[in-house]
């Protein structure tokens, strides 16, 4: 009953985690769409600028910034999954690179609801009282702020890819993700570093900061799925765990989990 309990227990900390992972991106994307497509806008705006038309993309900052936590949080429940499906085989790389995953993860959520922070500001700027002299301090107020922010966001995404190459590379060690699904990490991993490179001397860089979260969408989508197919195929032997890929006597590849005795 233990070993029942346990491939339950497995299976859905695989499943979830790997949704979360799927879902993640999806909703990375749908930001993306809000910035680019929607009344948000990417064109550069002086601070100025941001001050004065922040009433009218109020409500669409708040959706965005939602939506990008929400996202930030699934993503740390597909890291303890990969974790979890990892540890097995390759503990170190696995816990090392989860860490530094979730770490990078936590700076990017610290400064993932910059509304918050510019919301009384645009009140003051807009209030029928203020002078020039006091929107002028406004505005520097603002940029203040917002390079608070932005220092949390290339900290986070500095971070990030050494948890993706350290997840790699415990992929390579793992039977159930081999060097297919290792090799993309790495790479993803490496692509997100050079991003990371550009951001440290550059933090303006937007070309930089779009290359390392397409690199963390794409490793977020593609190991998501793998990480749930993996919790709709797993078997038990019981004790410690390491997913295994085999064949069975009509030739169908499934998935068990063996036990490592120690």
């Amino acid at each position: 009953m233990n070993d029942l309990q346990n491939t339950a227990q497995e299976k859905s900390v695989l499943r979830w985690g790997g949704l979360a992972g799927i879902l993640g991106g999806i909703l990375f994307i749908v930001v993306f769409a809000i910035v680019g497509f929607g009344p948000v806008g990417m064109e550069s705006v002086e601070p100025a600028g941001e001050v004065m038309r922040f009433p009218e993309i109020r409500t669409a900052r708040i959706v965005e910034n939602g939506l990008y936590l929400a996202a930030l949080v699934l993503w740390v429940i597909h890291f303890l999954a990969l974790y979890r499906g990892l540890r097995g085989t390759s503990l170190a790389p696995a816990l090392f690179g989860s860490a530094l995953g979730i770490l990078g993860l936590v700076m990017l959520a610290a400064g993932a609801l910059p509304h918050v922070a510019t919301d009384p500001i645009s009140d003051l700027y807009h209030a029928p009282g203020a002078t020039a002299g006091d929107q002028a301090t406004l505005v520097l107020l603002w940029q203040a702020t917002m390079g608070i922010l932005e220092m949390l966001l290339v900290t986070g995404l500095v971070i990030l890819p050494t948890g993706l190459i350290a997840l790699g590379i415990a992929m390579l060690g793992a039977p159930a993700f081999g060097k297919g699904f290792g090799g993309v990490s790495v790479v993803l991993g490496v692509v997100g570093g050079v991003a990371a490179c550009v951001l440290l001397v550059d933090p303006a860089s937007a070309i930089a900061a779009v290359g390392g979260v397409f690199a963390l969408i794409v490793f977020h989508l593609v190991l998501g799925w793998k990480v749930y197919r993996l919790s709709r195929s797993v078997g038990t032997n019981g004790g410690v765990h390491s997913y295994v890929e085999k064949e069975n006597e009509k030739g169908n590849v499934v998935m068990t989990v063996e036990h490592n005795k120690t």
